[in-house]
C-alpha cells in the first residue's frame, strides 16, 4: 500500500488529503464541515473523491474529535460534531468504496509528529497539543497507545488541582484548565486587569480593553518584550512543565513535542516549560531528561498521521 488519504475534520472545515509511504501530502483538497451533523458523512466523502482523482489509493484514515472504540470505527462521543455512537467507519466506506480506519484526531496528530515531525526516530513520545483545552498522544515503544477501549491519550483531562476550576468535561481542576491556550488568555487578562499600567503595549492590541485580549495579542507583546505578555506564557508554561514532568515519572518518554496553536511561540512556551519540567522531575538530577521539542509538521499532522495510520 503506497499512497493513503488522511481526513482532518474539524468543526468549520474538513481536509483531505492523498499521502505517500514518507508521510508527503501529494494533493489536498478542503471542503466546508456543514451545520447539520447528519451531512457531515457525505461532506467527508465528498473531500475524499475530489482529492482521490487518479491516484491508486489503498485506505482512508480519519482523524475526529471525540471517542474513539477500540476497533476504530464508531465515534462514541464528539460533541463538537454533535456524534454519538455515530458508526463513522461503515458511514464512509458505504460512500466511497475503500477500506476506512477511524483515529482521534489528537492521537492522528501525534502519530504524524513521532513518525515524520519534530520526534521522527522517537520510539516513545507524548505530544501535547496546546490549543483552547489540550489534547495529545502518546506513542509507546513506537506503538500509538490508544488503551483498551481506545479513549486512552487525554492529557488534558486528568485532574492537576482538586476542586480547582471548572472543566467542559465536566470535572474540576483538569490539566487544560491551567496550561492551555484559555489559561494563557485567562492569566494575560487577570494580571492586564490588576496592573493595567504595566499593561499598556498588551491592552492596546486588544483595543485598550481586558477582554479584548487574545491570544495572538499575547505573543504578540511578549515578542516584543511586554512583562505582563511573558508572566502569563511563564504562568502556563510552569503548570506545563509539572504537568510533563508527572507524566514523566509514568511513562518515561524520551521526547514530549508540544503542539497546537500555542506551540506556534516557539520557545516562549518551550524553553520555560522545559526549564520548570526538568526542575520538577522526580529525581531530577539522577536521570536523563527528556527532550521537550516543538511540532514540526503544524496544521497537517492530523492530516499525515491520520493518512499512515490508515495502513496500520
Amino acid at each position: 500500500m503506497t499512497l493513503t488519504i488522511g481526513v482532518d475534520i474539524g468543526g468549520t472545515k474538513i481536509l483531505a488529503g492523498v499521502v505517500d509511504e514518507k508521510g508527503k501530502i501529494l494533493d489536498s483538497v478542503k471542503v466546508s464541515t456543514p451545520e447539520d451533523s447528519d451531512q457531515t458523512a457525505d461532506a467527508i466523502a465528498e473531500a475524499v473523491r475530489k482529492v482521490r482523482g487518479d491516484h491508486e489509493i489503498g485506505a482512508v484514515g480519519l482523524g475526529a474529535a471525540g471517542f474513539i472504540d477500540a476497533d476504530r470505527a464508531t465515534v462514541l462521543f464528539a460533541p463538537n460534531v454533535s456524534w454519538v455512537n455515530e458508526p463513522l467507519k461503515t458511514r464512509i466506506e458505504e460512500r466511497v468504496g475503500l477500506p476506512v480506519v477511524v483515529e482521534n484526531d489528537a492521537n492522528a496528530a501525534a502519530w504524524g509528529e513521532a513518525k515524520f515531525g519534530a520526534a521522527a526516530g522517537h520510539d516513545d513520545v507524548i505530544v501535547l497539543t496546546v490549543g483552547t483545552g489540550i489534547g495529545g498522544g502518546l506513542i509507546l515503544g513506537g506503538a500509538l497507545y490508544r488503551g483498551r477501549f481506545g479513549i486512552g491519550g487525554e492529557p488534558g483531562h486528568y485532574r492537576v488541582v482538586p476542586d480547582g476550576r471548572p472543566c467542559g468535561c465536566g470535572n474540576r481542576g483538569c490539566f487544560e484548565q491551567y496550561a492551555s491556550g484559555s489559561a494563557l488568555v485567562r492569566a494575560a487578562r487577570e494580571r492586564a486587569a490588576a496592573a493595567p499600567g504595566k499593561a499598556k503595549d498588551l491592552l492596546a492590541l486588544g483595543d485598550g480593553s481586558v477582554e479584548g485580549i487574545q491570544g495572538s495579542h499575547i505573543t504578540e507583546a511578549a515578542r516584543a518584550g511586554d512583562t505582563i505578555a511573558l508572566a502569563a506564557f511563564h504562568e502556563i508554561a510552569d503548570w506545563l512543565g509539572q504537568g510533563m514532568s508527572d507524566m514523566a515519572a509514568l511513562l518515561d518518554p524520551s521526547a514530549f513535542v508540544l503542539a497546537g496553536g500555542v506551540s506556534e511561540a516557539g520557545d516562549l512556551l518551550r524553553a520555560p516549560a522545559a526549564e520548570a519540567y526538568r526542575r520538577k522531575l522526580a529525581g531530577a538530577g539522577h536521570r536523563p531528561y527528556a527532550q521537550v521539542l516543538t511540532a514540526t509538521l503544524g496544521p497537517d499532522a492530523g492530516l499525515i498521521g491520520a493518512a499512515d495510520l490508515a495502513r496500520l
